[in-house]
């Protein structure tokens, strides 16, 4: 299930702010057209927004425009997600060459690196497991595969799956809307449940371990992930239960040491206040609206990436990976 593909002077990408009831896909051409899809949320997730800001750029450069500034304007649409600078930068210093190419590179890449993924995340379960995940970090959210639905769907090939408790995820929905859309696709069993209720199941030992995405790792381990993430590690850590997150190494923030120095997105009110048009708050209320938080090191079991799995000391295992990637 691929969210965007290369048409061959610009992407088609699935508006998923209509999923799972209408599968429309939306032609991007013009900058502003990439812009406006990673802005407005009708692509999302970190490794998807990066590969969308490349095919934005190799579009650009097909039409010659000036390409610094128009990665400067992709770079103004979110900030927390640092895949999508990783990408652009990535995109920037291949210039003089076929951007086209390099765009394509960069998605076939991200597949190929979920797949591994999953496979070593997969490996550190044994038995049939009760997995709860939060956001989406899926198909959807990537060029394919996905992050923390990698290593559920590997898990599922190995007939590790018992089911997977799918929270909500306000004020997007995107847990209900994606998530679950896709593990019913793929015949993986799911229970939907309010975000409020993971405690619940978690405090009655019906959840074996949480696994999530990651929008920027800093270089200690501290994670930016979806609004609710980091409560989630907070009752995982009262009940015993392992917090894993999944993400591919293009989300690790080396310039970064502290999760207190990522920068927050403040999204709209009215995605607090209304739901597709339908106002479900009182008029003129006042709303906060942060569209991730950030989940402090000592909180999480481990990172897993498509180099392996990363275990504390964060800073450490780290900065081996990142050591190991550079004599290559």
């Amino acid at each position: 299930m691929r969210p965007i593909e290369w048409t061959g002077r610009g992407a088609r990408l699935i508006d998923q702010r209509l999923l799972p009831d209408r599968e429309v896909w939306v032609d991007c051409d013009a900058l502003e057209d990439f812009e406006i899809a990673i802005r407005d949320m009708l692509i999302r997730g970190a490794p998807a927004i990066g590969i969308c800001a490349a095919y934005g750029l190799a579009a650009a450069s097909l039409r010659g425009e000036d390409l610094d500034q128009a990665a400067a304007r992709l770079a103004a649409t979110r900030p927390t997600a640092v895949n999508l600078f990783w990408a652009i930068e990535r995109m920037l210093k291949a210039r003089g060459g076929d951007l086209v190419q390099e765009a394509i590179a960069i998605h076939e890449e991200d597949v190929a690196m979920c797949k591994a993924m999953g496979e070593h995340g997969a490996d550190l379960f044994q038995g049939k497991q009760r997995l709860l995940t939060h956001c989406n970090a899926g198909a959807l959210a990537t060029g394919d595969y996905g992050t923390a639905l990698g290593v559920i769907r590997s898990l599922a090939r190995r007939e590790q799956v018992e089911w997977v408790w799918v929270d909500e995820t306000r004020p997007y929905w995107q847990g209900a809307r994606l998530t679950a859309y896709e593990l019913h696709q793929d015949k993986i069993p799911v229970r939907l449940i309010c975000d409020n209720m993971a405690g619940h199941f978690m405090q009655r030992k019906q959840v074996d371990a949480v696994i999530t995405g990651a929008d920027r790792i800093t270089a200690q381990g501290d994670v930016a992930n979806k609004i609710g993430t980091s409560t989630l590690a907070v009752l995982c850590k009262e009940y015993g239960i392992p917090f894993y997150v999944a993400a591919p190494w293009s989300t690790v923030d080396m310039q970064m040491q502290s999760g207190w120095d990522i920068p927050i997105e403040e999204r709209s009110a009215q995605e607090v206040t209304h739901f597709r048009g339908q106002a479900v708050a009182p008029e003129g209320i006042g709303v906060a609206n942060p569209a991730f938080d950030v989940t402090f090191h000592p909180y999480i079991t481990a990172i897993i990436t498509e180099r392996g799995v990363l275990r504390p000391p964060f800073a450490e295992s780290i900065r081996i990976a990142d050591a190991a990637q550079q004599t290559v």
